[in-house]
């Protein structure tokens, strides 16, 4: 699975030698400390790894409970080569030595050591090796590995000691993304019980009123037909607000698009939506932002999820504006209605009843921050600005 170098030299070997010197050590050191899935950090050391000790093939494998890995990423590999490859290897031999031992395991021939075991015929030929695991305290996060060192001689002591350095870098980056991973689980947790409430809160009670006034309908159906009438016009409103309610809750459980058109499209897709299902007029503008990093996005896409609703539902607006633009280095998001807004002296009232302590959160968890401007008879802006992308 051969990627894209992490420097700025051809693939092959980082700038100014084997090394490439502090600064290649530096910039693979920050790349893996930006990384926040725990995908993606395992990708930023296997490549780090293979370009700064000049190796043709690099890998990491995240053990599992079971004698097997739960995790395997490789650099050096073509797609077609890994598929042919076949299953991921098990926890023995000279894998299953580096994950139960505290130092590195330096070969000139891995072939020739009594602990090799062969490999599957599609595999590379593979010469000398060095190895390591990569640890957090006693326990062992993944065991990192190197083979066929293309400048001649081999791997020697200072490529030992610049792995080790890499591994130590490796298991604080690797700990953090799991956090933010669990992070993330629990906030999910979180907006699953927050949508529970909701819809037991909005719609179950206006399905449980349309029910009481479809039967007052009927009951007046016969005796007072222009009452009855006047009950099924309120039957068709609760109807619709149902509906809406239904479809907010329904356009938050579904951030799936993000995956396959990016937060211009799904935003521009919601808002459509929504546009159509409520009487305000809700529109979407995009300026010179094209695409961020996935965990940018989501928070962003919940953030204006969260706005809209509050907008539609609170405020008693004809207008809302969803804006996306560039900003210096990064891209903020603005979120505005013309309804009747709210006092800044009653701003946290305001903030537990319109979810602004979750914004700011997710704000703040991708590096951004949250804004927010509004006067009784003014409307209100919400705005979140993120860096880079």
């Amino acid at each position: 699975m051969t990627g894209s170098p992490v420097f700025g030299g051809p693939r092959g070997g980082p700038r100014g030698g084997p090394r490439g010197g502090l600064a290649a050590v530096s910039t693979a050191l920050l790349a893996m400390s930006r990384r926040l899935e725990v995908r993606d950090v395992l990708r930023t050391i296997v490549v780090s790894a293979r370009e700064l000790l000049d190796a043709e093939y690099a890998a990491l494998g995240v053990p599992d409970d079971h004698g097997g890995f739960a995790q395997f990423v490789v650099d050096g590999i073509s797609e077609e080569q890994w598929r042919r490859i076949g299953p991921l290897p098990r926890q023995h031999g000279i894998l299953a030595a580096m994950l139960h031992q505290d130092g590195p395991e330096r070969l000139a021939d891995v072939r020739e050591d009594p602990r090799f075991e062969g490999w599957p015929p599609a595999h590379p030929e593979m010469s000398d090796f060095l190895g390591r695991p990569v640890r957090d305290g006693e326990e062992t996060l993944g065991a990192l590995f190197l083979a066929n060192k293309k400048s001649p001689g081999g791997f020697t002591e200072e490529d030992e000691e610049l792995l080790a350095l890499l591994a130590q870098h490796a298991a604080i980056a690797l700990t953090n993304a799991r956090l933010y991973e669990r992070s993330r689980e629990l906030t999910i947790a979180e907006e699953r019980s927050r949508l529970a409430h909701e819809l037991h809160d909005a719609v179950a009670q206006k399905l449980f009123s349309l029910r009481l006034t479809a039967q007052a309908a009927a009951a007046l159906v016969d005796r007072d037909p222009a009452r009855a009438k006047g009950e099924l016009q309120q039957v068709a409103a609760l109807a619709a607000e149902a509906a809406d309610e239904l479809r907010s809750a329904v356009t938050e459980l579904r951030p799936a698009g993000l995956d396959e058109d990016g937060l211009v499209a799904t935003l521009r897709d919601q808002v459509h939506v929504l546009d159509r299902a409520h009487t305000a007029h809700v529109t979407f503008a995009c300026d010179g932002v094209r695409a961020l990093p996935a965990t940018q996005e989501e928070a962003l896409l919940r953030v204006a999820q969260e706005a809209l609703h509050n907008a539609l539902r609170h405020s008693g607006g004809d207008r809302v504006e969803v804006t996306l633009a560039r900003r210096a280095a990064g891209a903020v998001l603005t979120v505005t209605d013309d309804g009747r807004g709210f006092s800044p002296s009653s701003v946290r009232a305001a903030g537990r009843h319109l979810g602004l302590v979750s914004m700011r959160d997710r704000a703040g968890g991708v590096g951004g921050r949250l804004t927010v401007h509004s006067e009784p008879g003014a409307g209100t802006t919400i705005e979140m600005e993120v860096p880079g992308g």
